[in-house]
């Protein structure tokens, strides 16, 4: 076994011991019926807001200066924008309010000071969050000096300022992920110190009783029969089939809320 293999497995196993089991995995999302119904798609209300925030995975290239919902260039070319659509297409009647307001580079603590303006002024039924990757990956290249304490007390202090603005807000938690074999990885620098921030992020959904999309089993899963760097090359940013796989997760967790 080389090393790349063998720094692979032992992450793996790190975030399976860190996590535990029975994660579950996402199915494919069905399309609508032959009628044009979509049935228990999605247990929103009609004019609900939805919100997708977090770092450039979410942002996905978005037009920053188009602010209104439901817009092809303000959802940015990424999982956001497809799973977007797909609520929009099961749900016509709903004319849901769906915005993207991820920006690149974010960590926990610029979502906070961001947050009023992006995201409770809003006033959004359900706030999707998907952040963490830049948290560990800038303390690399001494750029930010966190920790998986300093994230998951950020974490935990946005969302109890959330629940406190919004009580009944929804709130979807998106595991960060990494896929070693990306060519902006260095796969020995992530293992083990990174599980333990996606341990964080399990922690913080059973916590807040927050959906949880367990995105790295995701692309583990997806990457048994092509290599993983068809999903995201870099290791980080997904591509085009990888944006789509990150919204069936997304739709297939959320579907049932």
């Amino acid at each position: 076994m080389d090393k790349k293999e063998f720094s692979r497995r032992h992450f793996l196993g790190l975030t399976a011991a860190s996590l535990g089991s029975g994660i579950l995995l996402p199915s494919m999302v069905a399309g609508r019926s032959a009628t044009g119904q979509a049935g228990h798609f999605l247990n929103v209300n009609k004019g609900s807001t939805i919100l997708f925030q977090g770092d450039s995975i979410t942002d996905a290239r978005r037009n920053r200066e188009d602010s209104s919902p439901n817009s092809l260039s303000g959802l940015g070319g990424g999982y956001a924008l497809l799973a977007a659509g797909n609520l929009r297409y099961n749900l016509p009647a709903h004319d849901l309010q769906i915005y993207n307001k991820g920006i690149s580079g974010n960590k926990v603590f610029e979502l906070a000071d961001r947050w009023e303006e992006d995201c409770l002024q809003l006033k959004p039924d359900m706030v999707s969050i998907l952040v963490g990757v830049n948290d560990f990956w800038h303390t690399l290249n001494n750029t930010y000096k966190g920790s998986a304490e300093k994230y998951e007390n950020d974490y935990r202090s946005l969302l109890d300022r959330t629940k406190e603005a919004l009580p009944e807000v929804k709130l979807v938690i998106g595991e960060p992920f990494v896929i070693l074999e990306g060519s902006a990885i260095t796969a020995e620098a992530w293992v083990p110190e990174f599980a333990r921030y996606q341990a964080a992020a399990r922690r913080i959904a059973r916590d807040y009783d927050a959906a949880f999309i367990p995105y790295q089993s995701v692309f583990d899963e997806a990457s048994g029969d092509v290599p993983s760097v068809y999903w995201t090359a870099d290791g980080v940013h997904p591509t085009i089939a990888g944006s789509n796989l990150m919204a069936h997760a997304w739709l297939d967790t959320v579907k049932n809320l």
